[in-house]
């Protein structure tokens, strides 16, 4: 693993690269962290990026943000799709062939779907992929996982995470900070995983389902019986998670196998 700086408009981001073994290069996937917007990244997500590192044959550029609440809305989804940019553009010193994906479990969930939102707005990067593990998609509601799980985050956590990083009820409606508020047409394809026993179970399922009523390929998985975090365990705590890690694994390698490659000779449109 190597740590480096980001360079964007608000400073340097804090970024963590895990590369596979061999010569390269090698497509990249873009992970950002969870923890409500608020927190730094936590060590488990480095067992979830090298074991996608491994399992897909992919760099994994695991990247920060400015936590709120001393830097609001939207401070960390400019921070976000900066560090996109960057990655996007700077293939040749990170050992990349172009092709990107965008993932992240819980607020950073929220951040890989809204930098898709954000590259098709803004003309770019193209994005292969969107990994989103039990993602946050919109403020608590009276979904039934919101109701009937009590576990982490609770309605009161997600409430709090809400506060401290929207600058008011006016960014509610902003689908950069709430994805199900979006026109979700022409996005990439998604992997959306949540947990039977997670508050945000409904909402990443009901965000996976627009994407399909707009017209996205989409591949929803329920994990039954599993805690929100659930993801970023390492297998020997936990083996659903090293099941997880495979078929994420499996949909970065079919979505980079039919992503276009940049400068490879005799190739200038979309593989099928």
């Amino acid at each position: 693993m190597v740590h480096l700086g980001i360079p964007v408009p608000a400073g340097a981001l804090p970024a963590r690269v895990h590369r596979p073994a061999g010569d390269g290069p090698f497509p990249t996937l873009v992970w950002y962290h969870g923890g409500g917007w608020a927190v730094e990244p936590p060590v488990e997500d480095d067992t979830a990026c090298r074991a996608l590192c491994d399992a897909a044959g992919v760099v994994v550029v695991s990247v920060a943000h400015r936590p709120a609440p001393e830097h609001r809305f939207p401070a960390a989804v400019e921070d976000a799709y900066a560090a996109l940019t960057w990655v996007a553009a700077h293939g040749a010193e990170l050992g990349t062939d172009g092709r990107i994906a965008v993932g992240g479990e819980g607020a950073g969930g929220n951040l890989a779907a809204v930098v898709s939102l954000m590259a098709r707005d803004h003309d770019g990067p193209r994005i292969a992929l969107q990994l989103l593990a039990a993602p946050i998609t919109a403020p608590p509601g009276d979904r039934e996982s919101s109701v009937e799980n009590g576990g982490f985050p609770t309605r009161e956590d997600v409430e709090r995470f809400f506060r401290q990083y929207a600058r008011g009820e006016e960014d509610l409606d902003d689908p950069y900070l709430v994805p199900l508020a979006g026109e979700l047409r022409g996005l990439p394809p998604a992997l959306v995983l949540t947990a039977e026993f997670d508050p945000l179970r409904d909402e990443g399922e009901e965000y996976a389902h627009r994407l399909l009523d707009a017209g996205v390929p989409v591949t929803l998985v329920r994990y039954e019986g599993q805690l929100h975090g659930f993801f970023a365990l390492p297998a020997d705590r936990l083996s659903v998670s090293a099941q997880a890690h495979e078929r994420a694994a499996a949909a970065l390698r079919g979505a980079f196998a039919q992503a276009l490659v940049v400068g490879e000779p005799g190739v200038d449109a979309q593989r099928t």
